[in-house]
């Protein structure tokens, strides 16, 4: 094994034994808060005002249903609301293979397929879900296939998507090691999502590898997993920074759950017990503030 890890060695990749990352976001902070599963505008609202009543902040607003299943009205109210906060959009691609008419993603087997693109036809709806979003101002995306990824890396390099549009890979694509994730960073990615139960030293694994942001899920709906990780979270900052922390899915009955606007302020209620553990046990981990300049605010 030790020629393997040697070599594991010289390409950027090894077992970090724990040792307290040093990485930061550009302002110099540990961890950010995102909440997932916020798919209307109403819902968003809701969410936002939530936050002065629990007195926290989040950083980031992820929508999982997909842009194709949102109005131009729609993402554009979402985007005043995103602009107003100060926090970032994050829409998901829409085209996957469970919306498609693959008959294999139904199945117990086939449904490793995941949220995949099937064919060429399927690539390009992708890209022009895309493209709607960004043309509306939305400058994040959450994207579930590699082969898509790589190519909106490469329309952004190349001028025909904006250059401050972030690209965010799904814990849906499945990837949970230092290798996945640092080809998932050379080919475009801005912030990763590993499967949600990894442990802490295979998070941070990972966080030596790469140097964009890692996102993880302080909790889980049931569907996937149920699993509520809220006292590791002060280990989950140290490890894994910069980080952002993904709650309020315990909220939710699965992914893709239309979050109503009762449920949106709980959800933000999750944050603030997971804000509670970091200041009762990680005091001087330090949070980003509102609209730090790297955040990909809507335009």
């Amino acid at each position: 094994m030790m020629q393997t890890k040697e070599f594991l060695k010289t390409i950027g990749i090894e077992n970090n034994n724990l040792r307290v990352s040093k990485k930061r976001f550009p302002d110099g902070s540990q961890y950010r808060f995102e909440v997932p599963g916020i798919q209307k505008p109403g819902a968003m609202a809701a969410l936002i005002d939530a936050t002065d009543k629990y007195g926290v902040k989040v950083h980031r607003v992820t929508q999982t249903k997909g842009i194709m299943l949102l109005t131009d009205y729609e993402i554009e109210q979402m985007i005043d609301i995103a602009k107003d906060a100060k926090v970032e959009l994050f829409l998901s691609v829409g085209p996957r293979a469970t919306y498609d008419t693959s008959a294999s993603a139904k199945t117990k087997e086939g449904m490793r397929i995941g949220y995949r693109l099937r064919g060429y036809d399927n690539l390009v709806y992708a890209i022009e879900d895309v493209r709607r979003a960004v043309d509306l101002g939305v400058r994040g995306i959450v994207v579930y296939d590699e082969g898509l990824l790589w190519t909106l890396g490469k329309m952004r390099d190349e001028g025909e998507l904006p250059k401050d549009t972030h690209f965010k890979v799904s814990a849906h694509t499945g990837h949970g090691n230092p290798a996945s994730a640092k080809l998932l960073q050379e080919i475009g990615a801005d912030s990763f999502n590993p499967v949600r139960d990894l442990q802490i030293p295979m998070i941070a694994s990972i966080r030596n590898a790469i140097d964009i942001s890692i996102d993880l899920h302080t909790e889980n709906p049931q569907s996937s997993g149920g699993f509520i990780r809220h006292y590791e979270v002060p280990d989950i900052i140290k490890y894994a920074a910069p980080v952002y922390l993904k709650t309020g899915g315990a909220v939710a009955g699965h992914h893709g759950w239309d979050t109503t606007e009762t449920q949106a302020a709980e959800r933000i209620r999750q944050v603030s017990l997971v804000q509670d553990m970091i200041n009762r046990y990680y005091d001087d981990a330090v949070m980003s503030g509102k609209g730090a300049s790297d955040l990909a605010i809507p335009k």
